[in-house]
């Protein structure tokens, strides 16, 4: 069976929710960044498929399909791996590999995960990750930690009660030279 992987970038006290521009500055502080861009490669090396909600995926196709000049691989990753898209309400999704997933969501992913294959990743898209964690499909978190705080914002296990989340255990902890800590966690 494939894992599910949620993959985030959040602030240091716990903000996952990239309004406000903090996450485009904390990447913009002049930083050698060649070994994130490298930790991220071993990841999509990990993965064969790319799970969003509709709203993360629109963005995302708005922006990355436009690449041309994208040295970190993330557009030649995204434009070519098979993306999954949970909407009730999308048509096509325009974007080459893509499959609009329509429910029940705990089936589709159930499916999806019982498919030969590599990783599944899922990154953004809260609404849907919080689904995903409620209905226990998650199999691992990677969270990329920035040295901001914001103070206020979305958070990942915001409205979860204690004994709603199964227990984690630390596998993985990486620091990289611009302060951001990846810390990973499975159940």
């Amino acid at each position: 069976m494939r894992d599910l992987v949620v993959t985030e970038n959040v602030t240091l006290d716990g903000v996952v929710e990239a309004t406000g521009g903090w996450f485009d500055q904390a990447n913009d502080a002049g930083v050698d960044q060649s070994d994130i861009v490298a930790a991220l490669g071993e990841q999509t090396q990990a993965a064969d498929a790319f799970l969003t909600g509709r709203k993360t995926f629109e963005d995302m196709r708005g922006y990355w399909t436009k690449q041309t000049d994208d040295t970190t691989g993330v557009s030649d990753y995204l434009n070519t791996v098979s993306k999954y898209v949970v909407s009730s309400t999308m048509g096509d999704p325009e974007w080459a590999n893509s499959t609009v997933l329509r429910g029940p969501l705990a089936e589709e992913i159930t499916a999806l995960k019982s498919l030969p294959g590599k990783d599944i990743v899922t990154t953004g898209s809260i609404t849907l990750v919080r689904s995903l964690i409620a209905a226990g499909l998650v199999d691992e978190y990677r969270l990329f930690v920035y040295p901001v705080v914001l103070g206020r914002g979305e958070r990942l296990f915001e409205g979860f009660e204690v004994a709603e989340v199964p227990a984690l255990r630390l596998v993985e902890t990486r620091p990289f030279r611009s302060g951001v800590v990846l810390l990973r966690y499975r159940h």
